[in-house]
């Protein structure tokens, strides 16, 4: 999957769900609750012993019951998972910090990759490593103010936040008035107790809600 296409589908729905369950079968729930509400991109966390085996999973359902969706990999961290995680099948990468060996394989193979960055210095060092998408992390310690502060530095980058962005308009709004292509949602769209519940269709309709103030704010 090019770069550029996973741009234009992060972009064009502007936020990125995000989120992990040890249980196979509560994942594989999740990702179709969300495809439901409209979404063509997600992100699957990489942050338990079930993690790949789970994503594997994700990836035999996407083939044969959403072949649009773009199923990324988050919370990769070095170049060992990343090769893991392509093996089984997935479309895009983000990690948590700025990781150049993961930079280097995925521009020399045309791969998006959204570190995650907190200072100028680890922008700067994404930029020059060849990558184009910025995770701004943690979202909530940075705030759309840093955002608007930095952002005419980098004219050609695009950036997302992620941690702390809440399901409301004032958050989401407050973002986007600062410069973002799209808002990545975690807990607060996915929550723990939504998926302890297993209350899909909670986690569907709250999507669709999400995706409703976005495309209000962007027009």
């Amino acid at each position: 999957m090019a770069v550029q296409q996973v741009i234009d589908v992060i972009t064009g729905q502007g936020m990125l769900p995000l989120y992990f369950n040890a249980d196979e079968e509560v994942s594989v729930e999740i990702l179709r609750a969300v495809y439901r509400a409209g979404i063509k991109a997600i992100e699957y966390t990489n942050r338990g012993d079930a993690a790949l085996s789970n994503f594997k999973k994700l990836v035999e359902v996407k083939n044969v019951e959403m072949q649009e969706l773009l199923l990324g990999v988050g919370t990769v961290k070095n170049l060992s998972q990343v090769k893991d995680y392509i093996d089984a099948g997935a479309d895009f990468l983000v990690s948590p910090g700025f990781v150049k060996e993961i930079a280097d394989y995925a521009v020399a193979n045309n791969i998006f990759y959204a570190p995650g960055c907190m200072t100028p210095s680890e922008i700067i060092a994404a930029e020059n490593a060849g990558v184009r998408f910025i995770k701004l992390f943690p979202g909530d310690m940075l705030g759309p103010k840093f955002l608007s502060t930095i952002k005419d530095i980098f004219p050609k980058l695009l950036f997302m936040p992620t941690g702390g962005v809440d399901t409301t308009k004032e958050s989401i709004e407050g973002w986007f008035n600062a410069g973002v292509c799209a808002v990545g949602m975690g807990s607060k769209l996915i929550s723990k107790q939504l998926m302890t519940d297993k209350k899909y269709i909670e986690i569907e309709n709250k999507t669709k809600e999400v995706l409703q103030i976005i495309q209000s704010i962007k027009k």
